[in-house]
């Protein structure tokens, strides 16, 4: 039985093989397309898997559904995904948690290193340092010396033990030297509540979740989280401003398949994505809500993922950082 198992397998691979583009193409518009995205509606990951499954249908010729699977801070959704068929008909949000997670969670029930084929990296947007308004310190350095000041004195909200809101400010610490005290919250809405009220004093957060806010005066930035400037912050400083250039922080989102997909299945789903990605309303509507469109080639995808896995890895363990 088991010698027909692997005949049978390495039949169908090499006819696999031996297929041609257009026959690929021909089996992707052979039934939908599911994208999962593995958090709930609403958030940046889940808008552009939708912006991106708005205009797939077209070049892909069959339907592109984005599904919610929940759970697991993100593990059930991906863990589905690992498991699915690697023909191309199921796909998955691939972002920042998930690298963190990767070094984070070591009873993840897949090889987050080796589960997955990633396509493209769709969008980026940087981090933003911010405090709440009350707080007498109105540029970064005033915020160091605050912080060196009292140690401890100062605390930061985030939404969660793993999240990016999370690991930032544990980069600020491990950057700076400076002790501030963390305060986790069950999701940055909550956070973002204290902080304007002045129940907490910092949060790090995408620019595009506390741009409203920042606009509305409710709250501060002190720095951007990259190397250079924001065009929509144009006038806040960047980390490489500030001296602290490792401080640069991503919140990235792309898309993968499960381990095994088919290369030519990979680079057609690659071209298509990134078509989409580059159509002057979608990428309008990304910069709209501060996002840069990244389209980026599948040996790019996968030297992202792997780096930020390696980086945040290494903070984990560096701070000692457990999971929930």
């Amino acid at each position: 039985m088991k010698k027909r198992y692997f005949l049978n397998a390495a039949l169908s691979m090499a006819g696999l093989a031996a297929m041609t583009p257009s026959a690929f193409a021909q089996g992707l518009a052979s039934k939908p397309t599911t994208i999962v995205v593995p958090f709930a509606t609403g958030g940046a990951t889940d808008i552009v898997a939708r912006l991106v499954a708005q205009q797939l249908a077209g070049p892909l010729g069959a339907p592109v559904l984005v599904e919610n699977r929940t759970g697991g801070a993100g593990a059930i959704g991906w863990g589905s995904v690992a498991r699915a068929a690697p023909d191309g008909h199921t796909l998955i949000t691939m972002e920042l948690s998930y690298a963190i997670a990767a070094g984070l969670n070591p009873n993840l029930p897949f090889d987050p290193r080796n589960a997955f084929s990633h396509i493209t990296t769709a969008v980026s947007v940087p981090h933003v340092l911010v405090v709440t308004p009350g707080l007498p310190a109105k540029t970064m350095k005033e915020f160091l010396a605050l912080a060196r000041a009292k140690p401890g004195s100062l605390n930061y909200g985030s939404g969660g033990i793993g999240t990016n809101t999370h690991l930032g400010s544990e980069l600020l610490k491990s950057q700076t030297g400076i002790f501030i005290t963390h305060i986790p919250y069950r999701g940055a809405g909550a956070v973002l509540t204290d902080l304007m009220g002045g129940q907490v004093q910092m949060m790090i957060s995408t620019v595009t979740t506390v741009l409203p806010h920042i606009k509305s005066g409710k709250l501060r930035p002190l720095m951007v989280l990259s190397n250079t400037r924001s065009p929509v912050l144009p006038d806040v400083p960047s980390a490489k401003d500030e001296g602290l250039p490792e401080m640069a922080m991503d919140f990235w989102v792309g898309f993968s398949a499960p381990a095994g997909t088919p290369q030519p299945i990979l680079e057609k789903l690659n071209k298509d994505i990134n078509a989409v990605l580059n159509l002057p309303d979608v990428k309008k509507r990304s910069a709209d809500m501060g996002l840069t469109t990244v389209a980026s080639s599948q040996a790019a995808a996968v030297q992202q993922v792997e780096s930020e896995i390696k980086r945040w890895s290494a903070l984990i363990k560096q701070q000692g950082i457990k999971p929930e």
